[in-house]
C-alpha cells in the first residue's frame, strides 16, 4: 500500500510539473506571437537570422585557440587616441583585462563584434577563451575558467579581471564567482542571455549539462544560496524575445546578496545579444568606470528581491 501511495505521489508531482511547464510555454508562445507581430520584433528576428548566417561563416576560425597578446604596459605614445583617452580618464578601468566566455556548442567567434567594440572604446586587454564542446558539468567548467583567469592575471599583472559570459558562459562564470571564490579576483561579471533561473528548453536534451540548466535543478538551487561575501558587480542583459531562455524572465538575476544591474531588451534574440548596439554600449560604459557608480547614460536598474513578474513587466528604456 505504501508503494502505491508513493507511486501516486510521484505521478502527481510529474503531472503538476508538466502542467506548470505547459503554462509557461503557453505564456512564452503568446508573448512571442505578440512580439514577432510588431515591427521591432520582425526587425529583431531578421537581425537574429542575419547574425546566425554571419556567425556560421566565422565559426571555423573561432575554433582556433586565441593567443594572449601583451597589453603594452602603460605607455601611451603608441596607443590610438581612444585607448589613450580611457587610460587618462580611468587608469584602473583601462588596465582591467576582460575575459570573454562563449555559450553552449559555440566558440569565441560569437564575440567577434563585441570584442572589436570594446577595443574601439579603449579597452586594451580583451581575451576570448574556448572551452570544450563536450562540457558536461558547469562546476568542472567553472574550475577550468578559474585557471584561465589566473593565467590572464599573471600575464597582464592585473589584480582583477572582468568576465563577459554569453548564455552558458554566464552560468559558468557565475558559479566560479559565487561558489568557488572567484569574487576575490573578478571585479565585474556581465551575463548576456544566461538562464539564471533555469530554462525549460533544457528539458529537450537528456544530458547531464542540460539537467543542470533546468528550473529547480540542484545547481540552480545551489546558486540561490546565501552569498554574503560576494563583492563582484553583476551586469545582466536579458531579452523578452530570447528563444532559448524560457520563460524569458529567467534571464534575470535576483539575489539578495548580489550587486546586480540589469538591462532589459524586448526585441533581441538569444544569439544576437553580443552584437546589439544597446547592450554593447551599456556594458562598455559600465566597465569604463572603476568606481562602480552607474553612469548617467546607463539606464539599467539595480535589482532588489521582488515578486516574480509576468510578461507584462515594463521594459527599461534602452540607451
Amino acid at each position: 500500500m505504501a508503494l502505491v501511495r508513493a507511486g501516486l505521489g510521484r505521478l502527481a508531482t510529474v503531472a503538476a510539473a508538466a502542467q506548470t511547464t505547459a503554462i509557461e510555454i503557453g505564456r512564452a508562445g503568446a508573448y512571442a506571437a505578440r512580439t514577432f507581430g510588431a515591427p521591432a520584433g520582425v526587425r529583431g528576428l531578421a537581425v537574429e537570422w542575419a547574425w546566425l548566417a554571419a556567425h556560421l561563416v566565422v565559426y571555423p576560425a573561432g575554433l582556433l585557440r586565441e593567443q594572449l597578446a601583451d597589453s603594452g604596459g602603460y605607455r601611451t605614445d603608441s596607443l590610438p587616441p581612444v585607448r589613450r583617452s580611457l587610460l587618462v580618464t580611468d587608469l584602473e578601468a583601462a588596465g582591467t583585462p576582460i575575459l570573454l566566455v562563449h555559450g553552449i556548442m559555440d566558440n569565441r567567434s560569437v564575440f567577434t563584434v563585441f570584442r572589436r567594440s570594446l577595443r574601439r572604446r579603449g579597452f586594451g586587454a580583451v581575451h576570448a577563451v574556448n572551452y570544450s564542446l563536450f562540457t558536461g558539468d558547469i562546476r568542472t567548467a567553472a574550475h577550468q575558467l578559474g585557471s584561465h583567469v589566473e593565467q590572464l592575471r599573471e600575464r597582464t599583472g592585473a589584480e582583477k579581471v572582468h568576465i563577459v559570459g554569453h548564455s552558458l558562459g554566464g552560468m559558468i562564470a557565475r558559479y566560479y564567482v559565487q561558489r568557488m571564490g572567484g569574487a576575490a579576483v573578478v571585479d565585474t561579471l556581465v551575463t548576456l542571455g544566461s538562464p539564471h533561473g533555469g530554462t525549460l528548453t533544457a528539458h529537450l536534451l537528456p544530458t547531464p549539462l542540460a539537467r543542470q540548466l533546468r528550473p529547480g535543478s540542484d545547481l540552480i538551487e545551489e546558486l540561490r544560496r546565501p552569498a554574503p561575501r560576494c563583492a563582484t558587480r553583476f551586469l545582466v542583459v536579458w531579452s523578452r524575445m530570447d528563444q532559448m531562455v524560457i520563460p524569458q524572465r529567467n534571464g534575470r538575476l535576483i539575489h539578495p546578496d548580489l550587486d546586480v544591474e540589469e538591462l532589459e531588451l524586448r526585441d533581441v534574440g538569444h544569439l544576437s545579444m553580443p552584437i546589439d548596439p544597446r547592450a554593447v554600449h551599456w556594458v562598455a560604459t559600465a566597465l569604463a568606470r572603476s568606481d562602480h557608480r552607474p553612469h548617467p547614460l546607463i539606464r539599467g536598474q539595480r535589482q532588489r528581491p521582488a515578486p516574480d513578474d509576468t510578461l507584462g513587466h515594463p521594459a527599461s528604456p534602452a540607451s
